[in-house]
């Protein structure tokens, strides 16, 4: 790393961390085998409970582990538990997932069991709507510190989901508002806020007129600050619908235009210019048409020559049609 002086270490120091890697590795790999021999014998003891915690701590990815302590808890625990203590054990994987989450934040397998936990709270003096309820605390702390983590952010619609007296949806809209406003390049943001806006124009509890032109706004801001960012162009695609008026069409086209002048190598410039005039040509055939866009799609090939072949196969289909 840049900055940082490199740290010679002696032949000896070599081998003694050799040997203390070796030795950790066997350590796994003898606990591993234990937990698996216990699983397969269908072991559903307290200790069996014990040794999926040291082995998940260490390896958090291994999904077949996270299985076999749900087993454990229903066969071993669960079956003459009463409620409280069910709770209290469900709070505790709770804080197991919370602590291996901080050190990988992205292991599908730690956010479905926490999923899991929550589903078989009993659901008795509210504790099922308060155990929610911190739930969705704690998914925004974790977007918090990585406001494109698409898991945290998965895992934030499961919560709303399952929410037994989920926030209302507009909430939603001003908090991927909030992630948007301080970074556009947020994908899961944006797609979130396509998942939930339709829901809001039919109930009607926003005009989708009014709606749909303040999300245009936004997203011209976000393509003047980085023109080059993916997620953008796709919900601009996704705002413009199947089927977008000519006028809509040409409006929007004319502000691509405008942005291309100033950056005449963006490549979702030319891809968005291509794809509305093309939607233009279903309205109006016509020739003129047709050759801007056989003219965008040489640019395209010019400035992005990997796909260079999916732009012909574009233009063949074009002349063709």
């Amino acid at each position: 790393m840049h900055g940082v002086k490199r740290v010679r270490y002696s032949a000896e120091a070599l081998e003694a961390r050799r040997i203390q890697e070796e030795q950790k590795l066997k350590e796994y790999l003898a606990l591993q085998k234990d937990v698996l021999t216990r699983k397969s014998q269908k072991d559903y003891s307290p200790e069996a409970f014990k040794l999926t915690t040291t082995l998940l701590s260490s390896n958090p990815e291994f999904y077949t582990v996270w299985n076999y302590r749900r087993l454990i808890l229903l066969h071993g625990f669960f079956s003459n538990l009463p409620a409280k203590e069910k709770k209290d054990m469900l709070d505790d994987d709770l804080d197991l997932t919370l602590a291996v989450l901080k050190k990988y934040p992205k292991v599908y397998w730690i956010w479905n069991h926490r999923s899991w936990c929550l589903e078989n709270i009993p659901d008795e003096d509210d504790w099922l709507k308060r155990s929610w309820d911190r739930e969705l605390g704690f998914v925004e702390k974790m977007l918090d510190a990585d406001p494109r983590n698409f898991h945290a952010w998965s895992y934030r619609r499961l919560v709303l989901k399952s929410h037994p007296t989920p926030p209302p949806d507009i909430n939603e809209i001003k908090y991927t508002t909030r992630k948007i406003s301080a970074n556009f390049s947020n994908f899961s943001a944006w797609h979130q806020r396509s998942k939930v806006l339709p829901k809001l124009w039919e109930s009607g509890e926003l005009d989708e007129t009014q709606s749909r032109e303040e999300d245009f706004e936004l997203l011209r801001n976000a393509m003047w600050t980085d023109p080059n960012d993916q997620s953008v162009w796709m919900y601009h695609r996704w705002l413009m619908g199947s089927n977008p008026s000519v006028d809509l069409l040409t409006r929007e086209i004319n502000c691509i235009k405008e942005l291309l002048e100033e950056e005449p190598s963006c490549k979702w410039c030319l891809e968005s210019l291509f794809h509305y005039k093309k939607h233009l040509l279903r309205h109006n055939a016509d020739a003129q048409l047709k050759k801007e866009c056989l003219e965008l799609l040489e640019q395209l090939k010019n400035i992005d020559p990997l796909r260079r072949h999916r732009y012909e196969d574009l233009s063949v289909d074009l002349q063709s049609s």
